[in-house]
């Protein structure tokens, strides 16, 4: 073997190692934790409203108005045609966009994508909603994100005026898709990977999937993934084409008889995910839990380029239930992609019974399944996060929303037989295997198919924690109306739901970012907050200073609910006593039986006002409370020296005690006190 090929065959050996020694470093666990969501639908501008939309059976496709027809530009002879469909599926004013918040000018927001500025300002939700400030997170946070088509950048183009006055450059940057998530991570100073993401109808499933595998090999600690899709922004209907996908009502009858097609619509859809370990040792508010997810193409096995394909469709779900190490029969419900098409419902009822449906039948078990375009229309890029949002929603409330516009199955789908059935009715979700487990499926027009299988949060033992008395809150926003305005969310929040206040508190100090305007609000419970808001409302001040005063401010018993309470503060003073020894029993002498006249000795009230104001100021800086100066009178000196690092605390504690024994030795003396300024006292 010559030199070469012995060089070559020791590379590869290594190669091989290495990858084996990845292999063994990755995690374990390969599940994934939803953390965080935030999107606006037809009919529903936020997730909570969504629920109820979703729970309460009601479409948000809505009828347009002659009116509104006539105002968007759409001639009478046109929408009085008999195929033309008055319905329209969007989100409200889907064009806006608060500029100044993320720092526009007014002539630079018009050039902007409104697909790029509706997923901006949901991307900034989704992060609040999983409690976190990117500011303060130490992890890299990714971003996977695709929108639809842009026609936006035509529209621009058609203007004459926009044409000639807009740099052809600021336009493109304005309007490529891809550059989507990285404005995202611009603006919020994300710096894990920021992908886009087009796969047609499956894009927002895929970005999940992408998600997910990047926290799994550890490219990011926490990732933001969906999708936005604003097509048609004015109220607008369509004209019904014989042998076309739309709806000949603008009614989408996904597996029903009379299924003739969906409606497209305008929306936006973000999940945030964390690997579920990380989830469960931060304390976050877990959702649900992906188990697995796959993605894959159909290639040539079907009739044409956009055509479905049932074996195609089939090994996603397969490939996403294997690497979820679960049975296929503990799956009782599938979101399906549901387009009531003539043809793509049936090829995807076929998939998916030759995924899961012998595992289902083996098993005894029937499991449901919904499409949420019966509800909002298909939202093209959005799609496969609204339904996988709509999953999680149904995973936390255990119940089964119903899937609209279904009376009688299509005539080649037969229930009967096999062991499925289309949620037509809100049911609660019971499920006999211990585990609510469900698939999310959506399949791109191309053949780039998209399944995710999740399971319910897992149930938290709730820590033992001694709850505090009182509670700040803090609230901030870039201008006085809104910060206004989110005090009266905040006090609606409170009264509507019931939550451990300290929970709410410690979001509201770590997982918001400061802005310029800002109140604090000091509060014991939700009923009291919405009682006393206004009264307990401080304006925020500037940087803080610790100030920490002299002998004089003591008294038996001070600090003992801290001591009792805060586990930072109690350590403190326990180090202090132990430093101090037997020379002085501290707690004895603050929080015990000692003699009230003991603390008013010099001796003994130097040591431990000392002791109190240095854990006072350990306290405050473990909540984060970082002073730009400190200052103090007397005694007070010496804690201001000892935290800024002239000397330890073990010095501190021992020159203090000898101060105050040497204090105590002297003559009795006076304190006089003149209020005036000082050429009045000169002689």
């Amino acid at each position: 073997m010559s030199d070469t090929e012995e060089s070559q065959r020791i590379l590869e050996v290594l190669s091989r190692a290495r990858s084996e020694i990845e292999r063994l470093k990755r995690p374990k666990d390969q599940r994934i934790a939803v953390v965080g969501m935030a999107g606006r639908f037809p009919g529903a501008e936020s997730v909570a409203a969504f629920w109820e939309m979703l729970r309460d059976g009601v479409c948000g496709v809505r009828d347009l108005t002659e009116g509104e027809l006539l105002e968007a530009g759409v001639p009478r002879s046109e929408f009085e045609k008999s195929d033309y469909v008055r319905r329209f599926a969007s989100i409200e004013n889907p064009t806006h966009f608060d500029a100044s918040f993320f720092g526009y000018a007014p002539g630079e927001a018009d050039v902007l994508d409104p697909q790029h500025r509706v997923f901006l300002e949901c991307a900034w939700t989704a992060l609040e909603n999983a409690g976190y400030d990117p500011s303060q997170y130490d992890g890299r946070i990714g971003v996977y994100a695709g929108a639809a088509l842009n026609s936006y950048l035509v529209n621009l183009h058609n203007d004459r005026k926009t044409r000639e006055s807009v740099n052809q450059v600021q336009a493109v940057v304005s309007n490529v898709m891809g550059l989507m998530p990285t404005r995202v991570s611009y603006h919020l100073d994300l710096k894990g990977p920021s992908c886009g993401v087009q796969t047609g109808c499956s894009t927002s499933l895929v970005a999940i999937h992408n998600a997910c595998r990047s926290l799994l090999d550890g490219d990011c600690d926490m990732a933001l993934a969906g999708g936005v899709t604003i097509g048609q922004a004015t109220p607008e209907g369509y004209l019904f084409e014989e042998a076309g996908i739309a709806s000949p009502d603008g009614l989408c009858r996904a597996f029903d008889a009379e299924g003739k097609g969906t409606i497209f619509g305008n929306g936006v859809g973000i999940v945030v995910l964390k690997p579920l370990e990380a989830a469960l040792a931060d304390g976050d508010d877990i959702r649900a839990v992906i188990l697995g997810s796959a993605i894959n193409n159909d290639g040539s096995d079907k009739v044409g380029l956009l055509a479905p394909s049932v074996n195609g469709q089939a090994d996603a779900i397969r490939q996403a239930v294997k690497r979820a190490g679960i049975e296929p029969g503990s799956i009782s419900y599938v979101e399906a992609h549901g387009t009531a098409t003539e043809l793509g419902d049936p090829v995807e009822f076929m998939a998916l019974d030759q995924a899961i449906g012998d595992g289902l039948a083996q098993d005894g078990s029937r499991c449901r399944i919904g499409s949420v375009k019966t509800n909002v229309g298909h939202l093209d890029a959005a799609a496969g996060v609204v339904g996988l949002i709509k999953t999680v929603l149904s995973l936390q409330h255990k119940q089964l929303p119903p899937s609209l516009n279904f009376s009688k199955a299509h005539p080649q789908i037969d229930f009967e037989a096999r062991p499925f059935q289309v949620n037509a009715e809100l049911s609660d979700w019971v499920d006999g295997s211990g585990h609510r487990r469900a698939g999310v499926s959506s399949f791109g027009m191309g053949g780039t198919n998209a399944h995710v299988v999740l399971e319910e949060a897992p149930e938290r033992t709730a820590e033992a924690a001694t709850e505090r008395e009182w509670h700040l809150l803090p609230l901030s926003a870039k201008t006085e109306s809104a910060l206004t305005n989110r005090q009266s969310l905040l006090i609606d929040d409170l009264t509507e739901r019931t939550r451990p206040l300290a929970d709410v508190a410690f979001t509201l100090q770590v997982g918001r970012q400061a802005m310029k305007h800002r109140r604090v609000v000091v509060c014991q419970a939700g009923e009291e907050l919405r009682e006393q808001g206004e009264t307990k409302v401080v304006d925020a001040v500037g940087s803080p200073v610790f100030l920490f005063s002299g002998q004089g401010s003591q008294y038996p018993g001070m600090t003992r609910q801290l001591y009792e309470r805060e586990a930072r503060f109690r350590e403190c003073i326990d180090e202090c006593d132990e430093i101090l020894g037997s020379s002085l029993d501290l707690k004895k002498l603050l929080y015990g039986d000692a003699d009230a006249s003991e603390l008013k000795k010099t001796e003994n009230a130097q040591p431990a006002l000392f002791a109190v104001e240095y854990a006072l100021a350990q306290l405050l800086l473990d909540w984060g409370v970082k002073p730009v100066a400190m200052i103090g009178h007397s005694l007070g000196e010496y804690v201001a020296a000892c935290l800024a690092g002239v000397f330890e605390l073990k010095d501190a504690l021992e020159l203090v005690r000898f101060r105050g024994e040497v204090m105590q030795n002297c003559d009795s003396g006076a304190m006089l006190a003149v209020a005036t300024d000082e050429a009045g006292v000169q002689p």
